[in-house]
């Protein structure tokens, strides 16, 4: 699988409450002696009009926004292109 570069949306199983969802990636790809973990803002289409919701229209995402409060961190294998 291709490491995923900051900035870019991907989808990842945030487990079964949560859903496989799109999120906005915040960690750079990790080196070999790192963890292979991955820094994320979960993407919402429950906007509630915040200032930690940031909206980034993207023609493969329904009407939403990433919400900065909502950041999680995942096993690199949690995530799908």
């Amino acid at each position: 699988m291709a490491a995923p570069n900051r900035g870019q949306v991907w989808l990842a199983d945030l487990g079964i409450a949560a859903k496989i969802r799109p999120c906005l990636i915040l960690s750079v790809p990790p080196a070999p002696q790192d963890r292979v973990l991955v820094t994320l803002v979960p993407h919402t289409t429950s906007v509630h009009g915040t200032r930690f919701e940031v909206v980034l229209p993207k023609p493969f995402l329904s009407p939403g926004a990433f919400d900065a409060q909502g950041l999680v961190t995942v096993a690199l294998a949690r995530l799908r292109r």
